[in-house]
């Protein structure tokens, strides 16, 4: 019972709205007759009900019900919802002449009464519902008086929208836009005014009293961006920016949500945009199994897995509570996929054999590695056994276990290996080369730079030195890095794996290197802090096993265009299997009894480019970058 007394409050609201438009078409049908008979003197009498307007009445609520005019709300109405009204009114005249041609020939009904009928019905549907949520939102306005005072900075598409939403709220009162074009000067949006250029905002935010700054520009460039933040810290004013669509879209913003501008919005660089109809079709009912899957890329790979169609997902991690998390968080987000977690280290041969027996999977994603360049330099076991060792292992398990795709992940600091980092996810790539000549398993190699906001990255380091206080530590003021976000990392990866080429080695074009001197000075400014007045910048020198800068393509590696623009592909360079496995045999037994020095002369005996640093006079003047098709090389 009381289920359908909800189900009738909730439906009296539209069955109002239903009333109300039928008795509209009543009282235009009438009015009409009335004005055209009125000038006659010997007029017909003009019911106020008959078997005619019955069929109107019949005929107009019938096309209204088709059209969807009662879809939307009143109180969000505006020129989508007038365009509808005037295709109902037309629609409507047409159903009613052909009602009328076949009730009485059009008898009754003069001509003038049918031109003007959708013209006066579209004003008089209209007008109410505009006039209603002009009244709402003239209480909607009046009760955010005392609410915050916002200046928008942007009155485009975006700065009308969140105009709209703002005053739906309640809770923020839009006081004026700045804009840099001309011929919005002075002008209103939305009824709020124009009040100058965005160069002006410190002024115009002093004068108009403004608590917040929202940047209405989405589409804006990195070096844009950078400009419109640089004016706004000059206030002193907290700021924060409408999401880009593409964040949006992918669930990293929530429609309608201010966020804070991101360290990633200044690095001048645009997003790479995959193709995820060709992403789709490869990946589309796959079973896929991430090693580190409690990691920063892993996790966020299987969360990209489950976006775009993974029927299951089996998770290898060796830290319990990372498990935890990752599998909790896919399951309460994509709670239509199969999940499978294996506690333990995939290096292990029991571990992986277990996981692809349960998995059966279709693709492998080996992100399981330590990657912290000075903590490796000093454990070296460690290294090779977890970056080397547990990728041949597992690599090997995949061609046995007849796994169509082992895609590795691997870094920048692979070509011309200057630390054990480096030289160990080498040897990874290595073995996944002599294995690729023997065995059916496509084997894909992804590198890139640097991965923002990851586990260990510089970038939570300079938020943690940021809210102490300082002092922000930097290596070194010429080092540079390349820098990509989490999830582009993984798209990426995805991207090169639906390539279908058997073996291969792929990177992105990731623009020119960042200064990390400038990403510490931006993040500092993002906290609303000035560099070397707020917040010091100390330079250590470089680490052990640091570059100045980083390359993405060895010398020798021939790289060549993709299907994708922004992936590029090298030509693994010979690989003698036979070497290869007698040194990681070796590996394997230096290892067995951490016998170091032994292990670091197997290591740069497999991995003759090893050259780690401090060998050169001066390594600031042999480190060379490798550039890309469309550059020259350079020295730095």
């Amino acid at each position: 019972m009381s289920s359908w007394r909800d189900r009738l409050k909730s439906g009296l609201p539209r069955l109002a709205v239903v009333a109300h438009d039928l008795a509209m078409v009543w009282v235009v049908w009438q009015a009409l007759h009335r004005l055209r008979w009125g000038i006659e003197v010997n007029a017909p009498a003009i019911p106020l009900w008959s078997a005619e307007i019955a069929l109107v009445l019949a005929a107009q609520g019938l096309v209204f019900w088709q059209v969807g005019l009662y879809r939307g709300l009143w109180r969000f109405a505006g020129v989508p919802d007038l365009w509808n009204i005037l295709k109902a009114s037309v629609l409507g005249l047409f159903a009613i002449v052909l009602g009328l041609f076949l009730y009485n020939r059009l008898g009754t009904v003069p001509r003038t009464v049918l031109v003007l009928y959708p013209l006066v019905l579209m004003g008089m549907l209209g007008a109410p519902r505009l006039l209603y949520r002009a009244w709402k939102d003239s209480r909607v306005e009046s009760a955010s008086k005392s609410s915050v005072r916002i200046l928008i900075l942007g009155a485009g598409h975006a700065g009308e929208a969140l105009v709209r939403d703002l005053r739906r709220s309640g809770a923020y009162q839009p006081v004026g836009f700045l804009d840099d074009a001309v011929r919005l000067r002075g002008s209103k949006v939305q009824g709020v005014p124009v009040l100058g250029r965005v160069q002006d905002v410190a002024e115009i935010a002093r004068e108009t009293a403004a608590k917040l700054l929202v940047i209405a520009m989405p589409s804006a460039d990195a070096n844009a961006l950078q400009r419109v933040v640089v004016s706004c810290e000059r206030t002193g004013l907290p700021f924060r920016m409408v999401p880009k669509l593409q964040d949006v879209l992918e669930g990293r913003s929530l429609p309608g949500e201010l966020k804070e501008v991101a360290i990633e919005d200044l690095l001048g660089r645009k997003p790479v945009l995959p193709d995820w109809k060709a992403i789709r079709g490869w990946l589309g009912a796959r079973s896929v199994l991430v090693t580190g899957a409690g990691g920063s890329i892993g996790s966020e790979l299987c969360r990209q897995c489950a976006r775009h169609g993974a029927r299951r997902i089996t998770l290898i991690e060796v830290d319990e509570l990372a498990l935890t998390t990752t599998e909790a968080a896919l399951k309460r987000d994509f709670p239509d996929v199969e999940y499978i977690s294996v506690l333990g280290d995939c290096g292990d041969p029991a571990v992986i054999a277990h996981a692809l027996k349960r998995a059966e999977p279709d693709a492998v994603f080996h992100a399981a590695a330590y990657k912290q360049v000075p903590l490796l330099e000093l454990q070296l076991r460690e290294a090779v056994r977890n970056n080397s060792l547990a990728t041949e292992t597992v690599a090997h398990a995949c061609c046995l276990a007849d796994v169509g795709t082992f895609v590795l992940i691997s870094t920048d600091k692979a070509v011309d290996p200057v630390n054990v980092l480096g030289a160990t996810k080498r040897l990874a790539e290595m073995a996944c080369q002599a294995l690729a000549g023997q065995f059916a398993t496509r084997f894909v190699t992804v590198r890139f730079g640097n991965v923002l906001d990851s586990a260990g990255s510089v970038v939570p380091l300079f938020r943690e030195q940021i809210r102490a206080g300082g002092p922000v530590t930097v290596t070194d003021p010429e080092v540079t890095r390349f820098f990509m976000t989490i999830p582009e990392a993984c798209q990426l990866i995805l991207q090169a794996s639906a390539l279908g080429t058997h073996e291969a080695i792929y990177t992105l074009d990731m623009g020119e290197p960042v200064p990390i001197r400038l990403l510490a000075e931006q993040m500092i400014r993002l906290a609303g802090k000035h560099p070397g007045r707020d917040i010091a910048i100390v330079y250590t020198g470089l680490r052990p096993g640091e570059k100045l800068h980083e390359t993405l393509f060895h010398a020798d590696e021939r790289y060549r265009q993709t299907t994708h623009p922004k992936i590029l592909q090298a030509e693994p360079r010979d690989v003698t299997a036979a070497h290869l496995e007698s040194s990681i045999a070796q590996l394997r037994e230096a290892s067995s009894r951490y016998d170091l020095e032994l292990l670091n002369n197997l290591l740069r005996m497999a991995v003759p480019e090893f050259q780690p640093v401090g060998t050169h006079p001066d390594y600031r003047e042999s480190a060379t970058v490798v550039a890309f098709p469309a550059r020259n090389a350079r020295k730095v």
